[in-house]
């Protein structure tokens, strides 16, 4: 049973400019959901997209994966006026309906994670030939004409006594290749129902909602991280291992200047067991050669979505992210600090990175930052 995740993109969006590729905790909108589709047991992803330049991000990102496709989306179905709909059946006729399930997936929804995609395909597996993901909200609901839609005002019931409303949340909708085809709609006539927490309930649809959702996902990584024993060090390298800033030459060469105290660190962490990672956005053969020279074999260079990378090096080489420290400095970092079990921040990382970490170092980029960082996840391994 083949079964395809569909992302639909716009590039105008009049509510935020621009916001599926705006950062939210750091990354690209649409790279939340995007991310989870790629570890749930959909067998394929495709962006479907009219913005060149995420196409050309889908493109250079995710090359560790070949679970992720991405197709121009035409201009009609992406105006302000175009249905859901449309676009759903001009893709899956693109696709010749080449597909058993069809899983709708909407980059306003960060909210979402693997276990609700794959929750919503599980009651394709049932039986049923759609299923959509709701909230269970206990708000009370009014009519215009002053009448109670769901509870009896005179019986006002207590919150744990109330069974509520189950709300539609727009995160997942999931339904078979049939239904699309000759109903043209997302959802069938036997619906399987997939309840998500009710933070979920907010979409991005205004700068209101933005910095309401922001919050809240900055929030719900941080509660998910448990401090365990640090088995993985992930550094950051401009403002991690440098003090952030370039030297040109009058040819446009560059240089970098790396602390010598920060490789010894570095090494002799090594020798406790904690594997060293570096992930940064940067394309650059100096941090290559440098990386080379300190023996860090896993270097990843160029990654925009350094959160999805993390998840998938966590899965292919069994660790958690609570067994990771990660150090790092800037926005791009952002969704790092808030997940694994131990972030730490240089002195001079920026104001919203340092208020996010569980340790500022007293040390600034480029002049013991890491030194310190080694030393401070020798003494904390030493509890177990």
């Amino acid at each position: 049973m083949k079964k395809i995740g569909f992302i639909p993109l716009r590039q105008n969006s009049k509510g935020i400019i621009g916001k599926n590729k705006r950062k939210m905790v750091g990354r690209p909108l649409f790279t939340w959901v995007l991310g989870e589709a790629i570890h749930s047991s959909l067998d394929v992803v495709y962006v479907y997209t009219d913005d060149d330049t995420i196409i050309n991000f889908i493109e250079k990102e995710y090359h560790y994966t070949n679970k992720i496709k991405v197709l121009k989306r035409s201009g009609a179905s992406a105006t302000d006026t175009a249905s859901t709909e449309s676009a759903m059946i001009e893709f899956a006729e693109k696709l010749s309906y080449n597909f058993d399930v069809f899983c709708l997936l909407q980059a306003t929804s960060p909210f979402t994670k693997a276990i609700d995609i794959d929750n919503c395909l599980s009651k394709i597996a049932e039986g049923k030939d759609s299923a959509l993901t709701v909230v269970n909200t206990h708000r009370f609901v009014w009519n215009e004409d002053g009448t109670a839609v769901n509870y009896n005002p005179k019986e006002r019931p207590r919150r744990q006594d109330f069974k509520g409303l189950l709300i539609e949340n727009g995160a997942v909708y999931v339904c078979t290749k049939d239904v699309l085809l000759n109903q043209k709609n997302r959802l069938g006539n036997t619906i399987g129902i997939v309840k998500m927490p009710e933070e979920s309930l907010h979409e991005v649809d205004t700068e209101q909602d933005w910095i309401v959702v922001e919050n809240l996902l900055i929030e719900r990584q941080r509660r998910a991280k448990r401090s365990e024993k640090i088995t993985h060090l992930v550094l950051d390298v401009d403002g991690v291992f440098t003090n952030g800033t370039i030297a040109y030459t009058k040819d446009g060469e560059h240089t970098k200047n790396f602390d010598m105290r920060d490789g010894m660190g570095l090494e002799i962490l090594r020798q406790f067991g904690v594997e060293v990672m570096v992930m940064t956005s940067e394309q650059s053969q100096l941090v290559a050669k440098r990386m080379e020279k300190l023996k860090i074999p896993q270097v990843y260079l160029a990654v925009k979505d350094k959160y999805t990378l993390l998840q998938t090096l966590a899965a292919s080489q069994n660790f958690s992210l609570n067994n990771v420290a990660y150090v790092g400095d800037d926005v791009n970092d952002m969704a790092n600090i808030c997940s694994v079990g131990w972030s730490l921040a240089p002195n001079n990382a920026m104001p919203e990175i340092k208020q996010l970490a569980d340790v500022v170092l007293s040390k600034n980029s480029g002049a013991g930052a890491i030194r310190e960082a080694c030393e401070f996840i020798i003494n904390y391994n030493k509890r177990f």
